[in-house]
């Protein structure tokens, strides 16, 4: 499978600038052994992991906390999805909450 493909998708975040820590992301759940899949919308990633599926959002923890909240479409995402999905800012943060580590 080609991890790094980008999705498709038609909603408002198509082509939207990745944020700059998403890369170092997408490497350590590959390293883990995560298929990981850059979607964009409605969040950044889908990331596959011993049967589990995992749609994250990914913030830079370098701006401003204004700038890292969930835009209004995410948050109603977020609160309808039924499935397993988490805001993250770090590498550390991601493959803590793919493997189920309790922080």
């Amino acid at each position: 499978m080609n991890k790094r493909r980008q999705g498709g998708g038609k909603g408002p975040r198509w082509g939207k600038k990745v944020d700059r820590n998403q890369l170092e992301i997408v490497k350590a759940l590959e390293a883990i052994g995560a298929e990981v899949l850059e979607i964009g919308w409605p969040v950044d990633l889908l990331v596959g992991y011993r049967r589990q599926n995992w749609l994250l959002e990914v913030k830079d923890p370098d701006k401003p906390p204004s700038e890292r909240k969930l835009t209004d479409d995410q948050v109603i995402f977020f609160r309808d999805w039924p499935g397993q999905r988490a805001k993250v800012e770090t590498w550390e943060e991601a493959i803590d909450v793919i493997t189920g580590v309790k922080k």
